[in-house]
C-alpha cells in the first residue's frame, strides 16, 4: 500500500511542479523581462563593435547565453517537450539558443559574431506585434512569387532595351551588358541619383528615353511596389477577421443556448400550469 501511494504521489508532484513553472512563465513580468535581457544583449553586442575583446562584455554575454538555456529548460519543463515544439517560434528559439550554446566556443570568431547577432532575431517571437508581421508575410510568399514573376519579366524587358538602344551612350557599368542593366534598372526604381547619374545623361543623347524611363517608374515604382504593399496588408488584416469571425460564431452559438433555455423555462412553466 505504501508504494502504491509513493506511486501516485510521484506524478501529482510532476504535474505540481509543471503547472508551477507554467504559471510562473505565464506571469506578466516574465515575457518583458526576457525582452529586456535581449535588448541587453543587442547593448552588449553593440558595444563590443567599439570595444573588442573586453573581458567584463564578454562575461555578461555568458551570463545572457546561460539566462537565454534557463528560460528554455522553464518553458520545456512547464509546456512539456511535444507543447513547447508545437510552435514553430518556439523551435526557432529551440535553434538560436542551441546555436549559441554549440558555437560558442568556436575557434571561428565570425560564426561566433553570426550567432550573437541571430540572438537578437529572438525579439520577433518575444513580442506578439512583431510575431503577427512576420506571420503575415511568410503566408504571403505564395501571392508575391506571382508579383515576383512579373517583376522579373517587366525588368528583364527593359533591361533588354536599355542594353540595345544606350549601351553606347553611356559607360558599359549602366548599359554595357544585360546584367548591368538589371543592376541600373534597381538604382532607378529606388530613385538613387537615377536623374543625375542615368537618365539625363541618356535623354540628352536620345531624346525618346524619357518615355522608357518614366513608363519604367510609373510600372517599376508605382505599380509593382503597390502591388506588394497591398498583398502584405490584406494577409495582416486576415488575422483579425479570423478573431473576430470566430468571436462573431462563439457569441452565435451561446445566443443559440441562451434560446433553448429559455424555450425549456418556458415550456416548464406551461406545463406546470
Amino acid at each position: 500500500m505504501e508504494l502504491q501511494h509513493k506511486e501516485e504521489m510521484q506524478p501529482s508532484n510532476k504535474n505540481s511542479i509543471r503547472m508551477t513553472v507554467k504559471q510562473l512563465i505565464e506571469h506578466s513580468y516574465f515575457q518583458p523581462i526576457v525582452i529586456g535581457i535581449i535588448l541587453l544583449n543587442g547593448l552588449i553586442i553593440v558595444t563590443e563593435t567599439y570595444l573588442t575583446g573586453n573581458s567584463l562584455l564578454l562575461s555578461l554575454d555568458k551570463i545572457i547565453v546561460w539566462i537565454f538555456v534557463g528560460e528554455l529548460i522553464l518553458k520545456l519543463v512547464g509546456l512539456g517537450f511535444k507543447g513547447y515544439l508545437t510552435d514553430r517560434w518556439n523551435r526557432f528559439d529551440f535553434l538560436i539558443v542551441v546555436g549559441s550554446l554549440v558555437f560558442y566556443s568556436t575557434p571561428f570568431v565570425s560564426v561566433l559574431r553570426l550567432v550573437r547577432v541571430l540572438r537578437l532575431i529572438r525579439m520577433i517571437p518575444a513580442i506578439p506585434a512583431l510575431r503577427k508581421i512576420i506571420d503575415s508575410l511568410m503566408k504571403s510568399v505564395p501571392a508575391l512569387t506571382g508579383i515576383l514573376g512579373l517583376s522579373i519579366l517587366i525588368f528583364s524587358i527593359y533591361a533588354i532595351i536599355g542594353t540595345t538602344f544606350f549601351s553606347e551612350v553611356l559607360p558599359d557599368e549602366f548599359f554595357g551588358s544585360f546584367h548591368s542593366s538589371l543592376f541600373t534598372l534597381l538604382q532607378v526604381v529606388t530613385f538613387e541619383s537615377w536623374a543625375s547619374q542615368v537618365a539625363r545623361p541618356v535623354i540628352n543623347e536620345i531624346p525618346w528615353a524619357w518615355a522608357y524611363f518614366v513608363s519604367f517608374i510609373i510600372i517599376g515604382a508605382l505599380v509593382i511596389l503597390n502591388l506588394v504593399v497591398a498583398v502584405i496588408l490584406s494577409y495582416l488584416g486576415q488575422d483579425d477577421e479570423a478573431i473576430r469571425e470566430e468571436q462573431m460564431n462563439k457569441l452565435f452559438q451561446e445566443n443559440q443556448e441562451l434560446k433553448k433555455d429559455i424555450q425549456e423555462i418556458k415550456q416548464l412553466i406551461l406545463d406546470r400550469k
